[in-house]
């Protein structure tokens, strides 16, 4: 065996995987192909051991399926493909951080006094109206009416939903939740702790867990970026070198 010639645990052993998931990897096309020994094994490269590198790295921050298809492209030389996913992923990056600007600036204000609404003081508007105000269709809010997010009150005259400041207070706070990204399970439970005593604790707590997935997203896809380049400066401009 060449010092260039490593076999699968090789590159198993460096990450505390199986052999089997190094195997995947390569038939999922994560790893360039391997080549073959005269009697059958596979055989990889530094170039293979920076690739599982490179994937292992990205995957926190881009994701799984964005970081296969970024070592796919690599492994093809398609670069423009290649930056094309990287450059989205900061993009996608950057605008959950506007949200979350948005998501701050607004919940601050919500949660320290009541919505005002286009009825007037004391009005308690219909599900179309606040779906109006809120840029939603009626049927989002009776989703939400009906995961416990929402709890409008029913016209004792006509039977339609009216929804005092509270819910209106509710129902934004789900609008920015939900552009955030947060499930609705999640939104139940901040917006049940909005009832508690601890509001303006909940609120912290959201925002503080929010900020800090972005930062580790932030910090892994930085730190990512070294093993990619790694990898690019291995990458054969012929394929079949990586057989060899």
């Amino acid at each position: 065996m060449t010092p260039r010639s490593l076999r699968p645990v090789d590159l198993a052993r460096e990450h505390g995987l199986s052999t089997q998931a190094v195997r995947n990897y390569e038939d999922e096309g994560i790893l360039p192909p391997a080549g073959r020994s005269p009697s059958g094994y596979r055989r990889y490269t530094v170039a293979h051991a920076q690739a599982l590198r490179a994937f292992l790295a990205l995957r926190p921050g881009f994701g799984h399926r964005t970081a296969a298809d970024i070592l796919r492209a690599a492994h093809r030389g398609d670069t423009g493909t290649l930056f094309r996913l990287v450059d989205l992923a900061h993009a996608d990056l950057l605008r959950e951080r506007d949200t979350l600007d948005e998501v701050t600036a607004a919940l601050g204000t919500l949660t320290a006094a009541p919505v005002p609404y286009d009825e007037g003081p004391g009005a308690q508007p219909t599900v179309g109206t606040l779906a109006h105000q809120l840029g939603l269709h009626p049927a989002s809010l009776r989703k939400w009416e009906a995961a416990g997010i929402l709890h409008p009150r029913r016209d004792p005259a006509t039977g339609h939903r009216r929804y005092p400041p509270e819910a209106v207070r509710e129902a934004y706070v789900a609008r920015q939740l939900r552009r955030g990204g947060y499930p609705l399970a999640r939104i139940k439970d901040f917006t049940d702790r909005l009832h508690d005593a601890g509001t303006t604790t909940a609120l912290a707590d959201v925002l503080a867990e929010w900020q800090s997935r972005l930062t580790r997203r932030s910090r892994a896809m930085l730190a990512a970026g070294r093993h990619l380049h790694g990898y690019l400066e291995l990458v054969p401009l012929d394929p079949d070198q990586y057989q060899s």
